[in-house]
């Protein structure tokens, strides 16, 4: 290590320890924003930056877009200075250590869309400065790190272990989950050389409890994708297993949680409508399309994807089926949607399922509307235009429905009292269970 860096290094990690180092945050969504607090809380001084305005001037305002982040959470944070919200990127030359929390979706095509990732790295280019550490946190496939953001930042003329440091560490959050918070999740750690993957180390360690260091930024990446593939595969299987046992006349929520009382060698997953979030019905694919410059097949990626996503049209056709045996044809059916974030207690529709299940009921000819406690008004959506509103659950709400249909269980929801109500209740959620039906309103799809 040449002596210029071994001094910027040292410099940069005396400031982590001291926690005098100003951190910058790029894209302050459902991982930025948990990571500002985070941040924050620990003593340091930090700048979240993000492209959309809205969410800048909230912040400045002293609001907060997120449920289970709460303004008085950041208040203190913005009152004092020590967060400062922009949406001007010129002022990345400010932070000592930066890191990207940016989306990474998928295109029509299902292939990876990482301009985002990459327009954040020619951001970061314009002010590299010597000393500077960047951290990717976005989930994407293995070698995005050194083969996308890196050349991108080495057009400075600068070079990560010799000018700058670089690493991945990719994003572990949970929203809505009490039982895990960013402090508490596990950090995986990695850099591009030794000296980035120190600091990367270093970095992380200030605002999490446990850092796990890995070898390279592929293997961080990998691990990640992995977690995700993980999830996608066995929730593929029980989605599966849920329509066989419809047919066998078998109530899968029962076997599944029979099966979970094993204290060992088993881990329950649940069937539902469709997969939903930024992670699970994306990150797979990822690793798919990257495995064919390898030239290597992923079976069980793609069988799980179809699997997965054939789930909203099987909640379709119960519906249809049940509408028709109460004598009521899907078309001008009015159908109440019961929840469309992506899980439960949240306000996140990222890749909800509802989204296509009203689409594929309104090609149907249904008339659909949505409840949901948390979604009062459609966000902006780049897949879904229309900016719908929240029916209020009344009781004469309910009862004009032909069919209500459950695809997110929030708990804020008296289900009792949906069935009472309603003429026909199609539940994907098990949101039901336990409620008397005395009257056989309630199909499970």
């Amino acid at each position: 290590m040449a002596p210029t860096l071994k001094a910027a290094s040292a410099v940069l990690e005396r400031l982590l320890i001291r926690r005098e180092a100003r951190i910058g945050v790029i894209g302050l969504g459902y991982v930025g924003l948990p990571l500002v607090r985070e941040f924050c809380r620990a003593g340091f001084r930090v700048r979240g930056f993000d492209i959309d305005k809205t969410k800048v001037q909230a912040l400045k305002a002293g609001r907060s877009y997120i449920r289970h982040i709460p303004a008085r959470i950041l208040a203190p944070h913005l009152k004092s200075g020590r967060f400062v919200p922009t949406d001007d990127f010129s002022t990345l030359n400010l932070p000592d250590a930066i890191v990207i929390c940016v989306p990474t979706p998928l295109d029509r095509m299902q292939a990876p869309d990482l301009s985002y990732v990459e327009a954040t790295a020619r951001s970061i280019a314009k002010t590299l400065r010597r000393g500077q550490l960047v951290v990717l946190e976005s989930t994407t496939y293995p070698g995005t790190t050194e083969e996308l953001v890196r050349p991108i930042l080495e057009k400075t003329g600068l070079k990560p272990g010799r000018d700058f440091f670089l690493g991945y560490s990719p994003e572990r959050e949970d929203p809505g989950n009490p039982a895990f918070s960013t402090k508490s999740i596990p950090k995986v750690v990695s850099g591009s050389d030794p000296a980035s993957a120190r600091l990367v180390t270093r970095l992380y360690s200030q605002v999490v409890d446990r850092v796990v260091p890995v070898s390279s930024t592929q293997s961080a990446e990998a691990a990640k994708i992995l977690e995700n593939i993980y999830r996608c595969v066995n929730i593929a299987l029980v989605n599966e297993l849920k329509v066989l046992f419809d047919r066998m006349g078998i109530d899968v929520w029962e076997v599944i949680s029979a099966a979970a009382t094993k204290p060992f060698g088993y881990h329950p997953f649940w069937p539902g409508p469709g997969l939903g979030g930024h992670c699970i019905p994306i990150d797979p694919f990822y690793l798919s399309w990257k495995a064919k410059q390898y030239e290597v097949p992923t079976r069980f990626i793609e069988l799980a994807g179809e699997i997965n996503h054939a789930m909203p049209h099987y909640v379709v056709e119960r519906t249809m089926e049940a509408l028709s045996q109460r004598g009521r044809a899907m078309k001008d059916a009015r159908i109440l949607i019961l929840g469309v974030a992506y899980k439960a207690d949240v306000d996140d529709m990222r890749e909800s399922p509802s989204l296509k299940l009203i689409e594929l009921l309104e090609e149907r000819g249904a008339r659909v509307s949505y409840h949901d406690p948390y979604i009062p008004r459609f966000p902006k959506l780049r897949e879904f235009p229309r900016r719908l509103v929240s029916t209020p659950l009344t009781d004469a709400a309910i009862r004009r429905q032909d069919a209500v249909l459950i695809a997110t269980n929030h708990a804020r929801v008296d289900y009792a009292r949906v069935v009472r109500l309603a003429r026909l209740v199609v539940d994907t959620r098990n949101a039901t269970r336990g409620v008397a039906d005395p009257k056989g309103r309630v199909v499970r799809a």
